[in-house]
């Protein structure tokens, strides 16, 4: 890692890293979130740390930011059946209900609190939406596996060379820098993209432009694999 010893070399460091920004990648999830959206499935997001808190934000970015009409005075009345107005982003945030992950990492192990909620409503066409700057966290991971094998859609946000995470997306998006700092800088710079984006089109009413997911990368895991194997020892905490 590159010793950053002022302010200037930080966001010069930053800058860079911009400039090397998957894009590719970000628009490709802008895709599968629209596409979620136009078939009422849910985006279910989840992390740790600094990690959580953008799960947290994200969420309630997709679920207010994404409700038209804008006009504040519309808000609270009672859309028509099959208007524009009455369809809504389908966005939970795993992360926001810390009596039900604490349960959880008290009566069974830290690394399932997100797997064990998602068993409770994950569907196929869902979105499980992992956040995670080492890509290695053991719960985040554990999440995906039990996403995949229910058959829902796996989209990563992470940092390094992308961690266990990556093999375990059908899209990624790898923050490239090895300093969690500005790898957590962009992952917010990364969801206000996906989100500004979204708004547009979903006030537009576009249509989605990718084909089905199945198999998408083809990096599904089978029924035959675990979905609580050991727990692999973390690349860091978010």
């Amino acid at each position: 890692m590159t010793e950053i010893s002022n302010v200037n070399r930080y966001f010069a460091r930053l800058s860079r890293t911009v400039e090397a920004m998957p894009f590719p990648a970000i628009e490709e999830v802008v895709e599968l979130l629209l596409r979620a959206y136009n078939a009422s499935a849910t985006v279910y997001l989840f992390g740790n740390g600094g990690s959580a808190s953008l799960a947290s934000h994200l969420a309630c970015d997709l679920g207010k930011g994404t409700a038209f009409p804008q006009d504040p005075k519309h808000f609270g009345a009672v859309p028509a059946p099959g208007s524009s107005a009455a369809k809504r982003f389908r966005a939970m945030a795993l992360t926001d209900s810390i009596p039900l992950m604490t349960a959880w990492a008290n009566d069974s192990h830290y690394e399932n609190i997100f797997a064990e909620q998602l068993l409770n409503f994950v569907q196929p066409e869902d979105v499980a939406f992992a956040i995670s700057g080492s890509g290695n966290s053991p719960n985040v991971l554990h999440a995906l596996k039990v996403a995949r094998l229910a058959g829902a859609v796996t989209v990563g946000l992470t940092g390094f060379a992308g961690g266990q995470m990556k093999d375990l997306c059908d899209a990624c998006v790898v923050i490239p820098s090895d300093n969690m700092q500005i790898i957590e800088d962009l992952h917010l710079c990364v969801a206000h993209s996906l989100f500004t984006v979204l708004r547009q089109r979903i006030s537009k009413g576009e249509a989605i432009s990718l084909p089905s997911p199945e198999p998408m990368n083809g990096r599904r895991i089978t029924n035959h694999e675990p979905a609580f194997p050991a727990a692999a020892a973390a690349g860091g905490s978010h």
